[in-house]
């Protein structure tokens, strides 16, 4: 091609070649590095857009999801992204959340939360929002679990449990051998073949013992 440069060999070098692998590797390397990831949150914003979703009502959430211990600094949880986001437009005619991402600052990705911008009903004070905390804690503590107690045993069963632990080998042998007669004699009934018990119109079955013949 007129123009190339030429290479060792007379080869000539065409300059639309592809680039060397390597070179492409660390291309699309350097482009993940530059990924942009999570900002930090402001606490106020000036921007006067607001978002179309329904406001959140203070007393919709969970008290331990709301933080009024500096009324001029609230926040609470989004409802999104589940992460704490702070409450712009305190001294204003509109309480909103400040725009923010939905993971953390400087780690997850820069993914816009669908609820920035998001109005803020006021509907509880803050004392009664002290009151409805404490009410979760005192009834966080109350289900706390507690020790289970086994159940008693009846005094029947007491009393087989205390003498099944007392009793020695020589005294089962002793309980063993009491009961043996009583045993032989059920044995012994067994073996009596009562009347009637074999068929008219056939062989009787000898009672001895069979003697097999080759």
């Amino acid at each position: 091609m007129p123009g190339s440069p030429a290479r060792p060999g007379g080869r000539r070098e065409h300059r639309d070649a592809a680039p060397p692998l390597s070179h492409t590797r660390r291309s699309r390397m350097s482009i993940t590095a530059a990924m942009p990831t999570a900002k930090e949150r402001p606490r106020r914003t000036r921007t006067k857009r607001v978002s179309h979703l329904p406001a959140i009502r203070l007393s919709s959430l969970l008290p331990s999801h709301i933080d009024l211990h500096d009324p001029l600094k609230p926040s609470l949880v989004c409802r999104d992204c589940g992460t704490w986001v702070p409450i712009t437009g305190m001294q204003s005619k509109t309480q909103k959340l400040v725009p923010h991402h939905t993971g953390r600052a400087d780690v997850a990705a820069a993914i816009r939360c669908r609820s920035s911008n998001r109005r803020i009903e006021w509907d509880m004070t803050i004392p009664e929002w002290h009151q409805a905390l404490t009410d979760a804690v005192k009834e966080a503590a109350s289900r706390q679990a507690t020790t289970v107690l086994p159940k008693a045993f009846s005094p029947a069963t007491d009393q087989t449990l205390r003498a099944r632990a007392q009793r020695t080998p020589a005294g089962r042998l002793a309980d063993w051998n009491a009961v043996l007669p009583r045993v032989a004699a059920t044995d012994a009934h067994r073996q009596v073949a009562p009347a009637g018990d074999s068929p008219a119109l056939s062989r009787t079955v000898p009672l001895d013992k069979l003697k097999i013949t080759h």
